[in-house]
């Protein structure tokens, strides 16, 4: 597919976001500064037991990233490249924490590649200081009473208290 040299380009990063990290902000936010429009696909994910339900999902993606005005967050179902196209976007990004992240990244975007042949994949690997950080880390961790403060922003932590409390 060829693009006019001035065409907006949008990019979606998708994930369960449950909660959304300050890796995953680390990604998006470099992602913002190499794309016109970043939506952040926040997925319904039925396989998982989430903590935060989809649309306390997608609000936290949008509180957590609410200074980039390229950022928006919307949920999604089903395929991510159906979604790709239903956006008009032209590049799926995806984070690498790891070389066990790299091999699963490169065989979903090779499945991705043939779903959707005009579809690229963009991968960013995260930086050196929130490398550690995933999501069932931070919830098990704030499910067992720890400190969360350095691993998400405080929009997610709020919440994140709140939820966890309301557990107890």
């Amino acid at each position: 597919m060829s693009r006019s040299v001035n065409a907006a380009v949008t990019a979606v990063y998708s994930g369960t976001f449950d909660p959304l990290t300050l890796g995953h902000e680390d990604a998006i936010r470099r992602a913002a500064q190499m794309f016109d429009q970043v939506i952040i696909a926040v997925a319904r994910a039925h396989h998982k037991n989430t903590l935060f339900t989809l649309d306390e999902r997608v609000a936290l993606a949008q509180a957590a990233l609410a200074d980039c005005p390229n950022v928006k967050a919307l949920p999604f179902d089903g395929l991510i490249v159906e979604f790709v196209r239903a956006q008009h976007a032209q590049v799926i990004v995806r984070g690498l924490r790891s070389v066990t992240d790299y091999d699963y990244e490169t065989q979903m975007a090779g499945m991705n590649r043939h779903l959707a042949p005009d579809v690229d994949t963009v991968f960013l690997h995260t930086s050196a200081g929130v490398q550690h950080i995933s999501s069932t880390l931070v919830r098990e961790i704030a499910k067992l009473g720890g400190d969360v403060s350095g691993l998400v922003s405080v929009p997610v932590h709020d919440a994140l208290q709140g939820k966890v409390a309301t557990k107890h």
